[in-house]
């Protein structure tokens, strides 16, 4: 571990796939090392399900993803990023694995000896569950029928793998093993088909098969005396069929009888019968809504949940990663979801723990690590994760709000009914949501802890009555209501956990007036882990830490995957970690939640796009630009409206889309239309598929579980003809005239938004090609290839002109090239390395500007020893009077607008980072003027002791 790479200067995010291996990154390391920056940092690279674009479904934590590269390869990389004086982030996945298919050795190998598997704790698994058919057992919801149907058209297959001497069932590209056990009925009916020799070494064989221990007496001397015994069992069975061809015919005799034929439907009994013995429960994927008693990645059925509080899980899941750790290949961690754990501040710990036993580092040093948080604007992270902060949702928000007009919240608001007739607010959308998702895809979840919950009422006399109706729908409306993520009650309560226990059950008694309101004080004794009459205090917590399990992904499919995709007031405000509500973000908020970061969690990090922004950072800012022309924008929904309205179809006796999809397409027109004209065929495809996947996440009027086919062949069919560029298309052309000067404010912002980004206190990351405009969706969009070529091209150029400063000229030549954002991406890294101790030391003080346009000036200092800088963005450039080709410099523009800098001596030179521009303190001021020169924004540079403030 080298000391000088402890906390990252910037990082880099790449999405490693088939497509984009070990071999792409080597050769990229130059550019980035030019680019200025510090971190590699990587997506997931541990082996995943093949095929995978996001390696998030991993399915072997021992290995390197063999479709990402070798290790030869990999070794490579570390050794290009090594010569280059770079690190490298690794994002890890400790909450859960990759399922179903047939690659995942440890869930086979549940699934082929139930409860004792070496591997049955490794997963997050619930036994004995309250529905009888599933004890001892685990649901496998895969078919894509029901299982009847499935069975009886003869798609579960049974096979052997002869060199295995194992049996299985073959289900598409799924392969699910038979317990050996269970085996012995398929070796009988061989030997009844066999001749007598073969037959006496089948029925022989057979009896060693049916003699294993029993997989549900899970004795620890049971479950050793089986696991040592099947390779015996199978080794002969192997041998049997290689060396005896009677024996091996009988055996495929009997598996052909065991499959059946689809014109007899009796034929399926036996394997169905076989099925019937397994330590697994093959079902139609729908019934994962109810019954499944695993527990998953919110609700994706084949990404299976750890329980990663077990230490042998930890170390299995986390040995490779330290290995690479102490090996110096790996310097730094970003963990996945860590409110998917049962103790995460626990798991946070043994990280560390971990770190110094591999390295051998001293009991204070530590790994850097960051956990993809999502918190709520009240929220605080919890102070006692061993983590140096956050992967950056929460910065992304404040920063964009910037750019959002906060004056215009009601007009924007009244624009937004009036077009859509939708008139909920976000928070009780956001509520009913979370209903939905508990009633549906979190079905299941919700009835286990309901029936724990039930078991504790039980307990006691005092409590007995309520029912597990009435205790269901408690939970329920606990959950809508609950204001943050979830909870982290370990051993004891914290003052901020009670509070949003208390608010959350309050807010739920609000909302049910026909409840029992006694039932509520219950829950919240529960969940508080408070006395709860006579239920053992241990039963309590657990459904108290089970609960926080659940809330978390309630909030997850609720708000981000279904309210954010239908309440569409500004779609700019819509994405991971922000609330909608909050519409705009002033000056002072921006520098109070600032100054709280550098006090607490100065070196979190910063993100403006990632992989998992619903839009990218350009188009964020871009649609901004529509609460400073609210107006405008209201007449432009008519005009577009009347224009297309010849272009729906009636479905269900109505116009499909419906205005509320309709005003989504429209804004989302808006933020991602490509600035330059070009075929935009490939756009069209591009935002056809946006809307079938908004549609089906909104759940409104088609979704994943039950698509509305006609309304969504309606929206392809609209969104084909408005963006048609055969003949004359006169929403097309309006368009493209309405964008050209909001694409140029929404530059400007997005200028302001890199400058900030890179001179806040924390770690500013880039994703993948943002260093360009970039106006990508959500994912799988923003997954599409980077053109690195021109990357390299445009920033050899600039490094060539412009290490002493750009003039505006050449910089917004050809403003849609993206020359600029590069160019204050370069500048500004290059100053964080020139001067390292400012941005990793240096205090932060928010600058007040003064005269007629204060409004529009963000501006803050970062001081350490004699050395400092002075950033300076700006914002609302629309209502500044910038018009479009036009920059908000000069005298003209800012007028009498002055920053103050009572804490510089008259005098003083200042130097601008990106123009080269220099300026002096006068009467402890600069004018705004002076201090943006030809470009947008400044970064000024001093040196000079420091006096005291004013």
């Amino acid at each position: 571990m080298k000391p000088e790479l402890r906390i990252p200067r910037a990082t880099y995010r790449l999405q490693f796939h088939r497509g984009f291996t070990f071999r792409d990154a080597i050769a990229l390391v130059p550019y980035l090392a030019d680019l200025g920056i510090s971190h590699l940092y990587c997506s997931p690279y541990l082996r995943a399900r093949s095929g995978s674009t996001h390696g998030y479904d991993i399915v072997d934590h021992q290995s390197l993803n063999p479709e990402i590269g070798t290790r030869e390869e990999f070794d490579r990389l570390v050794a290009e990023l090594d010569a280059h004086g770079m690190g490298q982030i690794l994002d890890v996945v400790p909450n859960h694995m990759g399922i179903m298919g047939a690659d995942n050795a440890w869930w086979l190998d549940v699934l082929e000896n139930g409860q004792s598997s070496a591997f049955a704790d490794f997963f997050d698994i619930d036994w004995h569950p309250a529905a009888s058919h599933l004890r001892n057992r685990v649901l496998v919801p895969v078919l894509g029928d029901h299982y009847g149907a499935v069975l009886a058209r003869g798609e579960l297959v049974l096979g052997l793998d002869a060199a295995a001497g194992a049996f299985n069932v073959q289900y598409h590209e799924h392969r699910f093993p038979i317990d050996p056990q269970t085996c012995a009925v398929v070796l009988r009916h061989a030997a009844s088909l066999a001749p007598a020799g073969a037959a006496a070494g089948l029925e022989d064989l057979a009896g060693a098969f049916a003699g294993l221990p029993d997989r549900d007496d899970t004795s620890g001397e049971n479950s050793i005396k089986r696991s040592a015994a099947q390779p015996h069992c199978k080794q002969r069975l192997a041998a049997l069929c290689r060396e005896d061809r009677a024996a091996r015919h009988a055996v495929e005799e009997a598996i052909r009888f065991h499959n059946g034929s689809p014109d007899r439907a009796e034929s399926f009994d036996a394997l169905h019968e076989l099925l019937e013995r397994q330590a697994y429960r093959l079902a139609y994927w729908r019934v994962a809504l109810d019954e499944i008693n695993y527990r998953r990645f919110f609700d994706i059925n084949d990404l299976a949940a750890l329980r990663m509080e077990n230490e042998t899980v930890f170390e299995a899941t986390h040995e490779f990663i330290f290995e690479l750790v102490g090996k110096g290949a790996v310097h730094a961690l970003r963990i996945d979801h860590p409110d998917g754990l049962l103790d995460p501040a626990a798991y946070f710990d043994r990280l560390q723990q971990r770190f110094r036993q591999q390295t051998g580092a001293a009991a204070d040093e530590r790994l850097y690590v960051v956990a993809e948080k999502i918190i709520a604007p009240f929220e605080n992270l919890p102070g006692n994760w061993n983590v140096d902060g956050t992967t950056g949702y929460r910065f992304a928000n404040v920063v964009n709000g910037l750019f959002v007009d906060g004056a215009a919240e009601r007009r924007f608001t009244r624009v937004y009914e009036a077009f859509t007739g939708e008139r909920a607010s976000f928070g009780e959308i956001a509520r009913a949501s979370k209903r939905l998702v508990l009633r549906t895809a979190l079905a299941s979840e919700l009835t286990v802890l309901s029936a724990r919950l039930e078991r504790i009422a039980r307990a006691d006399r005092l409590s007995r009555d309520y029912t597990l109706n009435t205790l269901r729908q408690a939970l329920v409306e606990i959950v809508a209501a609950f204001p943050v993520y979830r909870t982290y009650i370990a051993e004891d309560i914290s003052p901020e956990d009670r509070r949003y226990i208390d608010w959350a059950v309050a807010r739920a008694r609000r909302h049910s007036p026909a409840a029992d309101p006694s039932i509520f004080d219950f829950v919240r004794s529960v969940l508080s882990c408070e006395a709860a009459g006579s239920a053992p205090a241990a039963e309590v917590r657990r459904f108290a830490r089970k609960f926080q399990q659940l809330t978390a992904p309630v909030t997850a499919k609720g708000v981000e995957d279904t309210a954010f995709y239908s309440y569409n007031r500004l779609l700019s405000l819509n994405d991971v970690g922000s609330d909608p509500s909050e519409f705009g973000y002033g000056v002072s908020a921006f520098h109070g939640a600032s100054a709280d970061r550098a006090a607490s969690w100065p070196h979190t990090m910063l993100a403006t796009s990632t992989h998992d922004n619903k839009r990218s950072e350009d188009v964020r800012t871009r649609i901004d630009v529509l609460s400073e022309a609210t107006a405008a924008w209201k007449l432009q929904l008519r005009r577009w409206a009347r224009m297309n309205r010849s272009k729906k179809r009636k479905v269900d006796d109505r116009l499909a889309p419906g205005r509320n999809d309709e005003y989504l397409l429209y804004q989302t027109l808006v933020g991602s239309f490509p600035a330059e004209p070009h075929d935009l065929s490939a756009y069209r495809e591009r935002i056809q598929a946006y809307m079938l996947k908004a549609l089906r996440e909104a759940k409104v009027e088609s979704s994943w579980i039950n698509p509305n086919a006609d309304y969504e062949a309606a929206t392809r069919s609209f969104v084909d003809a408005v963006l048609s560029d055969s003949g004359r298309n006169l929403f097309l052309e309006d368009l493209r005239e309405v964008l050209a000067p909001i694409a140029w404010l929404g530059m400007l912002n997005s200028l302001s938004l890199v400058l900030i980004k890179l001179t806040s206190p924390g770690v500013p990351d880039i994703y993948q090609g943002n260093e360009l405009w970039d106006l990508s969706l959500v994912d799988p969009d923003n997954r599409r290839p980077v053109d690195y070529a021109l990357r390299r091209e445009l920033l050899a150029g600039l490094m060539q002109t412009g290490s002493r400063g750009m003039r505006a000229a050449d910089l917004f030549a050809r403003p849609a090239d993206g020359r600029a954002k590069l160019y204050y991406t370069w500048r500004l890294l290059a100053l964080r390395r020139e001067w390292p101790d400012v941005f990793l030391l240096g205090d932060y003080t928010p600058i007040q500007a003064e005269g007629t346009h204060k409004a529009h000036v963000v501006a803050y200092a970062r001081r350490h020893a004699d050395r400092g800088i002075i950033a300076i963005g700006g914002r609302l450039f629309a209502t500044l009077g910038i018009t479009q080709s036009a920059l908000p410099c000069g005298e003209a523009v800012w007028k009498d607008t002055r920053i103050a800098l009572p804490f510089l001596e008259d005098g003083t030179e200042l130097t601008d980072a990106l123009s080269g521009n220099r300026t002096t303190v006068e009467q402890g001021t600069i004018a705004m003027a002076r201090a943006w020169g030809e470009l947008p924004g400044a970064v000024l540079t001093y040196e000079a002791e420091k006096r005291e403030e004013r």
